[in-house]
């Protein structure tokens, strides 16, 4: 008996996380920076 599958099953599931995380922080920076742009905007006027 290998186990083979068992050691790709767990770099597969690590890597479906890391790719996860990596998108869910991205696109959360993006939301964040949006919101500062618009926070930044409200107190500062654009000469």
């Amino acid at each position: 008996m290998t186990h083979l599958p068992y050691v790709a099953g767990a770099y597969g599931v690590t890597l479906a996380m890391g790719l996860y995380l990596s998108i869910s922080a991205s696109l959360r920076l993006r939301r964040a920076r949006r919101r500062l742009d618009a926070v930044d905007a409200r107190r500062r006027p654009i000469p």
